[in-house]
C-alpha cells in the first residue's frame, strides 16, 4: 500500500510539473517575448516616494491614490491603484471614479481588483513604490519623454495630482517635486 501511495505521489508531482511547463509555456507565447514573471537581471525599474501629510480635520479618510504612466502616442499605463480593497463585495471600487484624471485616463479601462496593481490604501506618512517591467502595469520602457501621474483623493476632503516628467535614456532618470495637500514631496528614481 505504501508503495502505491508514494508512485501516485510521484505520478501527481509529475502531472503538476508538466502542466506548470505547458501553462507557463502557453503563457510565454500569449505574451511573446516580455518574459511575464521572468525579470532579466538588468530590469527596469522605477521606485516611486511619496509622502501622505497628517491632516488635522474634523473627518480623516485615508486618501485613493492612483498612478500612472503617460507616453505620447501610447495608451496610459496604471502601475498601481491604492483604495479600499478590503470592504466587502468590493464596494471600495465604487468610489474609484472620485480620482478623477486617473478615471478619465485609464481607470474606466481597468477591471478591479487588478493583480499587481490593486494595493490598499496607505496611512499618513512617507511610501514607496516599485514597480519593475513586465510585472503588474509596468511596461518595459523604451528611450523617450514619459509622464508619472500621481493622483490622490479623500472622501469629504480634497484631491491633487502632481505630473514628474522624465527623459528615459535607457539608463537612469530622476524627478522629483512638491506639492501642498493631498500629497507631499513626490519623487522617482528609474534606473536599468
Amino acid at each position: 500500500m505504501l508503495n502505491w501511495t508514494l508512485g501516485f505521489l510521484e505520478a501527481i508531482e509529475i502531472r503538476d510539473i508538466c502542466m506548470r511547463f505547458r501553462l507557463t509555456g502557453l503563457t510565454a507565447a500569449a505574451l511573446g517575448s516580455s518574459g511575464f514573471g521572468v525579470t532579466p537581471a538588468g530590469a527596469q525599474t522605477i521606485d516611486l516616494s511619496f509622502t501622505l501629510p497628517r491632516l488635522s480635520v474634523a473627518e480623516y479618510h485615508r486618501p485613493y491614490v492612483a498612478v500612472w504612466l503617460e507616453k505620447a502616442g501610447s495608451a496610459p499605463r496604471t502601475l498601481s491603484i491604492l483604495y479600499d480593497v478590503d470592504k466587502r463585495n468590493n464596494a471600495g471600487a465604487k468610489w474609484l471614479r472620485d480620482v478623477r484624471l486617473w478615471w478619465r485616463a485609464a481607470g474606466r479601462m481597468l477591471s478591479v481588483p487588478a493583480d499587481g496593481v490593486s494595493g490598499a490604501t496607505r496611512p499618513a506618512g512617507s511610501h514607496t513604490l516599485s514597480f519593475t517591467a513586465g510585472r503588474g502595469g509596468m511596461p518595459a520602457l523604451t528611450p523617450g519623454n514619459y509622464v508619472l501621474v500621481v493622483e490622490a483623493a479623500r472622501e469629504a476632503g480634497g484631491r491633487e495630482a502632481v505630473r514628474l516628467p522624465f527623459t528615459w535614456s535607457g539608463t537612469q532618470a530622476n524627478a522629483s517635486t512638491s506639492v501642498k495637500f493631498e500629497l507631499g514631496r513626490v519623487s522617482l528614481n528609474a534606473r536599468r
